[in-house]
């Protein structure tokens, strides 16, 4: 923060997963086959002393926690339930009040596990999720495309606060836009959910800029999320000024890259079947040595700070406006305990315009998702 090869994975399997891949908090601990010790991290948040920022109106801690790979990782695995309740429980121990989960996730199998994780702590928190994916209610079972009619979000929050064990939303968000269902209608059901109480914030993730507008002026959003790292910079093209402009919070999913920001990935990584990043341009074996510039900034500013790459990476996004609040994943208890501890990581104003510059210039090659996947990113909802 400032002071002053073959993926062996199919375009029908990539669609199918879309849900669980497009618009998710990554990690920056499911790494490709391995994982990287990091150098020794910063430390100088105390326990529950992590600083707050603003979402439009709703208050969260500066650093949020992703919870999707709670149920499944990238290398296809699936995490002890206990130890994800752990690292819940101990990310609200150290001051993280913000939890990011979607129906999508599992799907509803991470919504469940957040749900029974913080049952002690429930009103001390923020609870985030998203609905839009076409997902049957009765089995759980992905259908083609979206499905954001105000009829189904209704029966959709429903079911997320019986699998959450609450009585309300903090903030919703719509996974990614329905291109047939006009955002009016969609803002409309959302007003009926604030109305009963079920709803307190929404949001939107990957939109379209015209739809957003659109959006906010039918209920005002408190946030968008996007991705946005220093391996992705696209928001900061024109969503960051319209969410500064319309006073919209910003979280950043995939704040580490999918683990690249940490050091985790090298050029010698492949990664395991169904990984959606082996299926992604940007760590395909022709690019790597020149994204991996980036985590060498990473690595040397790291240096400079005495912390660790990622958290570098996490308080460069925290730098860049007061209103942006990254969600970083994990289901490694030590690497939680690192990513909240970007939170004491400080750059001066020349730190930052210096640190700046060498980001900007690198020019990461590759496409940041396969493309069916990019496809569902900036769509603009029909006109009523």
């Amino acid at each position: 923060m400032a002071t002053n090869e073959s993926s062996g994975i199919s375009r029908r399997g990539l669609l199918a997963a879309a849900g669980a891949l497009a618009a998710v908090p990554l990690v920056g601990t499911a790494y490709a086959q391995t994982e990287t010790p990091s150098a020794t991290p910063a430390s100088g948040v105390a326990a529950g002393d992590i600083p707050h920022r603003m979402l439009g109106s709703l208050e969260v801690s500066a650093v949020g926690l992703g919870v999707q790979n709670m149920s499944r990782t990238y290398q296809t695995t699936i995490p002890t339930r206990s130890q994800m309740h752990d690292i819940i429980r101990a990310a609200h121990e150290r001051g993280v009040t913000f939890f990011d989960a979607a129906e999508a996730y599992g799907p509803w199998e991470v919504e469940r596990i957040l749900g029974e994780a913080v049952e002690g702590f429930r009103d001390d928190i923020v609870i985030a999720t998203k609905f839009g994916w076409n997902i049957d209610q009765e089995t759980g079972g992905r259908l083609p495309g979206y499905n954001s009619r105000p009829d189904h979000i209704k029966v959709v929050v429903d079911n997320m606060l019986k699998r959450l064990n609450t009585d309300r939303i903090d903030l919703l968000y719509q996974h990614r836009v329905d291109p047939e269902v006009p955002i009016e209608e969609v803002a409309g059901a959302i007003k009926d959910l604030m109305a009963e109480g079920k709803v307190l914030n929404w949001g939107m993730c990957e939109m379209g800029l015209n739809t957003l507008r659109r959006a906010h002026a039918e209920q005002p959003l408190a946030a968008v999320q996007s991705e946005y790292s220093m391996l992705w910079r696209g928001p900061e093209n024109e969503v960051l000024a319209t969410c500064e402009e319309l006073g919209i919070g910003f979280v950043p999913w995939s704040p580490l890259g999918v683990g690249f920001m940490t050091g985790a990935i090298d050029e010698n990584t492949r990664f395991a079947e169904g990984d959606i990043r082996g299926a992604e341009g940007r760590f395909s074996p022709e690019n790597l040595h020149n994204n991996l510039q980036m985590v060498e900034i990473a690595r040397d500013w790291a240096e400079r700070k005495l912390a660790a790459p990622g958290q570098i990476a996490l308080a460069w996004l925290m730098a860049q406006r007061p209103w942006i609040v990254p969600i970083p994943g994990t289901t490694q208890m030590a690497h939680m305990i690192e990513n909240v501890g970007a939170t004491s990581v400080e750059f001066t104003a020349d730190e930052l315009n210096e640190l700046n510059a060498a980001v900007a210039a690198i020019e990461v090659q590759g496409l940041r998702l396969p493309e069916p996947v990019l496809a569902m990113s900036g769509t603009e909802a029909p006109l009523p």
